[in-house]
């Protein structure tokens, strides 16, 4: 080869080296969300060989993908108002405590209309209705300790995540008690053209909340109060407000996924229901790219996290690993994934092709 040969490969390798360098050190978070998400599935594929099987069983679709989906869909719940919160530059640590005290709610008034009870409110129809509002009157809470009164949000609503399981208690006479009413049941295991009913409601909630932000000034108005709320204040944004409406609105989609937990299983337990999932909540928003301390925020990222999440613990429910070894493989995995969209360790790990262009 001569040397203009040479020059010409040598002035491709640089531009290729170029080119690997920019995309492993670019900001490009819903290439590395899906990339972090089909890496996990195709391992899953690895490990059982019909893991993307998909079969329909009495009218029911059945597979590891739609247990994905279906045990995704409380979490993407959690997960969307988690994002909203999270922007504003708060958190939200009662949601799982909300989800209690609502499944409780639930639970408590379909049992009083099974007894017999009469009054309108007791009606299925209703009671759904009181328990969103429940739930709306839980962030209302939130959203008046860190809005109005300036709490810091991470002891606002420590305050609920500790007091609701007590709440729900009460509620609940200390008990788990259980239903048989299949519309309130519906909600957690109906099945609607082979597809759990609990997809839709996740999917329809993501979408109208995405349309609320996105082809609304509230979006905008969101990520302003989050990066600087006094400055917000002073531009005339009612910064109260809009934190106000994020909290209660968190509070919402915790009600609403604690009705499904509850039809699932056809059951309050006070104990257990929503037990620890403000965590998986949270971590699927920081996995999604939206950063704690508020700003910019990514609601479909924040539910791929959420996809995340459940497939690396489905996939571990049909490894071989020993159950005790779960918490930890899904910290070193989740800690790779975290990694991995790190736009400075992916700069660190990329290093040499940076110096070679």
């Amino acid at each position: 080869m001569n040397s203009a040969g040479k020059e010409v490969s040598s002035d491709q390798n640089r531009r290729g080296n170029l080119k690997i360098g920019k995309l492993f050190s670019g900001d490009s978070r819903l290439l590395w969300t899906v990339l972090a998400l089909v890496i996990i599935l195709l391992v899953d594929r690895l490990i059982s060989a019909n893991f993307f099987d998909v079969r329909l069983v009495n009218d029911r679709l059945v597979g590891s993908l739609i247990n994905i989906l279906d045990n995704s869909a409380p979490y993407a719940l959690l997960a969307v108002g988690m994002t909203l919160v999270i922007a504003t530059k708060g958190i939200d640590l009662s949601v799982g405590a909300v989800m209690a005290i609502c499944a409780a709610v639930a639970v408590v008034m379909i049992r009083n209309y099974e007894a017999g009870a009469t009054e309108f409110y007791y009606q299925p129809g209703f009671v759904m209705l009181i328990t969103i509002i429940i739930g709306a009157i839980c962030g209302l809470w939130n959203g008046i300790l860190v809005a109005f009164l300036d709490l810091q949000p991470i002891i606002a609503t420590l305050i609920l995540m500790v007091a609701g399981r007590g709440v729900a208690q009460m509620i609940t006479g200390g008990q788990s008690p259980t239903f048989t009413n299949e519309t309130l049941a519906f909600i957690g295991r109906g099945v609607v053209f082979g597809v759990p009913f609990p997809i839709y409601l996740a999917l329809a909630a993501l979408i109208l909340v995405m349309l609320l932000v996105r082809r609304t000034a509230l979006g905008l108005l969101i990520e302003s109060v989050g990066v600087n709320d006094r400055a917000s204040y002073y531009a005339g944004i009612q910064a109260r407000m809009i934190k106000l409406f994020v909290y209660m609105l968190s509070g919402v989609c915790a009600a609403i996924a604690g009705m499904i937990v509850a039809g699932e299983v056809k059951s309050a337990d006070p104990h257990t229901a929503g037990l620890f999932t403000e965590l998986d909540a949270i971590l699927a928003v920081v996995i999604g790219g939206t950063a704690l301390s508020g700003g910019r925020f990514y609601l479909g990222l924040s539910v791929m996290g959420v996809l995340i999440i459940q497939s690396l613990l489905v996939g571990l429910y049909v490894s071989s690993l020993h159950p005790t070894t779960n918490l930890v493989v899904k910290a070193i995995v989740v800690l790779a994934v975290l990694l991995l969209q790190s736009p400075e360790f992916r700069r660190f790990i990329t290093g040499p092709f940076r110096r070679t262009a």
